[in-house]
């Protein structure tokens, strides 16, 4: 009975070591199971190593790469016998056992480098099964790979604290350099870790992991591989560890992307690094300056035209910035698009024949029934109505009620359609859902889609897919819209004059050269986007929260433009682009004719004048509004100061004398409804008179605080999607 109690036990033991050597793992069998990626931009300028699809920070390097003091380190704190055993520490496993006998309990102890190898490659549980399948693949492991295969497989998989694994992810997270330049002080430091990695991370605990990197100094002294007096210079080290990880690139977003279904571990990008990092600063200024009106984050799109390919790609303005929610990806996050699909609408309504260049559009009051609801019954943005205006002007200047009446005439299931063609998916809800609200942001797309359909318009309704990687070939192309519409809507975004009535001359969307531009608020005040392009590139880019919340009644023109106005000067800030390919004549010229209603418009247009002798009365001052903030962003002396000014706009009773005065001082006598006033800092009160009717608004201009390079600002109060 005593031999039988011993035999099976023994068997148990002979059977872990020895049956493992049947079914050794090779060193093959070892590769890290998460490799990282090395990214480069389009010159071969290094972007750093990033994560694995997992999530995780990790790195794999070959052993020659890793720091030789922390090679001692880690096997002094983990497994202080590792080239002394096979995958068990047998006296460890008394020890512990012995240990564990005396107080009761798991003392532990006894895991060796091998075991915790076997933990990782085959995601072992807990528990003593668990204790016992470690040792068995550990056997397995020792048998069948040398120890430099078993050490290098374990520094570069284990936990390091947060989301970093191995050391040189570790190395260049807290300290900024590579694993193979640790010094003895940061070797000790990291291989304490693995200990404990969330009590021992040294960016939230830092007396615990120096505390803990004085007992590695202490096992390497005992271990023979240091000296004494080694060990209390690296003790009295003063050791900098980052707040950050400083080799994280630029695009983060984008590589976190391309990494998770990259199938090489290196990579070369479309990103230009040089405009990476200028669009990333500028991004930060604006918002910044804009931070009082509440806006916290900003998303940019660079794009080659020619290829596609995205040479800046600014998800967020810091990837590790909790309070705004950096990590958010702003590019392809879904949010309401304003007024930005307003020109497919008109694109799409003149091919096929819907509206033509010299339509007179009626931007009066209008209602449309909803089945089970009330009456819809859309406003421009200053709230007033222009009464006809042509396509050009409708579109130039984003009013609402004439992109209605032509969504109205063409469709929304037709229009829903094109834009799915143009490569918004994301808009999968049926037409009844989004309605005649489809063209002012009813629906969500994100600044990816919005970018790469203005990419088309930039090419003539050529469609293209964007690249981000170097090694895809580039898009052939395919003919989404005519080619002659296409281009007469670029000349009419580019008509800086045409949308003077909404934007001024001289604004922050005026370029000093050839600029087809469209901006966009959603409702609430939760998006801002400024999209447009030249021949050569498209600058797409969104201003807001991630949050949701509403910014201070910032538009588009105000939050987003400014941005895009930086980064389009910027990419032409020593050549002129290229001039647009000019639409066909007669398409040109029937475009800029001055509307006259027909006989079946004049009846509408007569009724909406009537209206608006009786709601109007007497006076009206119509731009700008009360309490409207502007910014002067040009130097005292720049000669394009004379290029800034604002549109003073008033309703009045027909044939009746205006006198407009500012601040007290006349400046003209007249009967025009506007007047252009150059812009000066100061607190500004308008008053308009007529015989019997008087009406005054204040509003001011500030100086400078957004620092772009042409135009003023506006930060109007009223709300709608321009």
């Amino acid at each position: 009975m005593r031999l039988r109690r011993w035999v099976f036990p023994t068997g148990i033991v002979l059977a872990i070591l020895l049956l493992p050597r049947a079914f050794a793992v090779s060193p093959a069998q070892l590769q890290p199971l998460n490799s990282a990626v090395t990214f480069e931009d389009r010159s071969g300028i290094p972007l750093g190593t990033i994560l694995s699809a997992s999530g995780e920070r990790a790195a794999a390097v070959p052993l020659n790469r890793v720091s030789p003091a922390f090679q001692h380190a880690i096997v002094a704190a983990e497994d202080g016998r590792f080239y002394r055993h096979g995958g068990i520490d047998a006296l460890a496993l008394l020890r512990a056992a012995w240990d564990a006998a005396r107080c009761l309990c798991n003392a532990g102890g006894a895991s060796t480098i091998a075991m915790q190898a076997a933990r990782m490659r085959f995601e072992l549980p807990g528990g003593v099964r668990g204790k016992a399948l470690q040792m068995w693949d550990a056997e397995r492991i020792a048998a069948g790979s040398d120890r430099a295969w078993i050490l290098q497989y374990y520094v570069n998989r284990v936990a390091m604290g947060g989301n970093v694994y191995g050391v040189e992810a570790a190395a260049r997270t807290y300290f900024g350099i590579p694993a193979s330049d640790l010094d003895l002080a940061q070797a000790a430091l990291l291989a304490g870790i693995p200990n404990d990695p969330v009590g021992l991370d040294p960016r939230t605990h830092w007396n615990a992991a120096r505390e803990r990197q004085r007992y590695v100094l202490h096992r390497m002294v005992d271990s023979g591989v240091i000296t004494r007096t080694q060990a209390q210079i690296a003790a009295r080290e003063n050791i900098h560890v980052l707040a950050h990880p400083e080799d994280l690139p630029a695009a983060q977003q984008l590589l976190f992307r391309l990494a998770s279904f990259s199938a090489s571990n290196r990579v070369r990008t479309t990103i230009d690094l040089p405009l990476q990092r200028y669009v990333q600063a500028q991004a930060q200024d604006v918002v910044e300056a804009l931070a009082d009106r509440n806006v916290t984050q900003a998303s940019v799109l660079v794009i080659d035209n020619r290829t596609g390919d995205v040479l800046a790609y600014l998800g967020s303005l810091d990837y590790f910035d909790d309070a705004y929610q950096g990590q958010n990806d702003g590019v392809r996050a879904l949010r309401q698009p304003g007024s930005t699909l307003k020109p497919f609408l008109y694109e799409y309504a003149l091919e096929r024949g819907a509206i033509h260049p010299d339509t007179v559009l009626a931007d009066v009051p209008t209602s449309y029934a909803i089945p089970g609801g009330e009456a819809y019954s859309p406003e421009d943005y200053s709230r007033n109505f222009a009464g006809p205006v042509s396509v050009r002007t409708a579109l130039a200047n984003s009013l609402n009620v004439p992109a209605v009446r032509v969504l109205s005439s063409v469709g929304v299931p037709a229009f829903l359609d094109r834009l799915r063609e143009l490569g918004f998916t994301r808009l999968r809800r049926s037409p009844d859902y989004y309605g005649l609200g489809l063209t002012l942001g009813a629906g969500e797309v994100t600044l990816w889609d919005l970018a790469r359909a203005y990419v088309t318009l930039a090419r003539g309704g050529n469609a293209i897919a964007l690249r981000t990687d170097l090694s895809a070939a580039p898009d052939s192309g395919s003919q989404i819209m005519d080619r002659s519409t296409a281009q007469l809507i670029t000349d009419m975004l580019a008509d800086r004059y045409a949308r003077a009535r909404t934007f001024g001359i001289g604004s922050v969307i005026d370029m000093p050269f050839p600029a087809a531009v469209k901006t966009g608020t959603s409702s609430g005040y939760r998006d801002t986007w400024t999209v447009g392009y030249t021949p050569e590139y498209t600058v797409a880019v969104w201003a807001g929260n991630f949050n949701g919340s509403p910014m201070q009644r910032i538009a588009g023109v105000t939050g987003a433009g400014p941005l895009w106005n930086r980064i389009m000067l910027h990419l032409y800030e020593h050549r002129d682009p290229p001039r647009f390919d000019a639409p066909p004549r007669a398409l040109l010229l029937a475009s800029q004719r001055k509307p006259q209603p027909n006989a079946v418009q004049s009846a509408a247009f007569d009724e909406w004048r009537a209206q608006q002798a009786d709601t109007t009365g007497t006076l009206r001052i119509l731009f700008p509004h009360d309490g409207d903030v502007f910014e002067d962003n040009l130097p005292h002396n720049d000669p394009r100061r004379s290029q800034q000014q604002i549109a003073f706009r008033i309703s009045r009773p027909a044939g009746s004398a205006v006198r407009w005065s500012l601040n007290g001082v006349l400046l003209e006598r007249s009967s025009g409804d506007t007047y252009y006033w150059n812009v000066r800092p100061g607190s500004w009160a308008l008053s308009v008179a007529t015989k019997g009717a008087h009406q005054a608004v204040r509003f001011s201009v500030i100086r400078g605080g957004l620092q772009i390079h042409r135009g003023f600002v506006t930060r109007s109060s009223s709300s709608s999607t321009r």
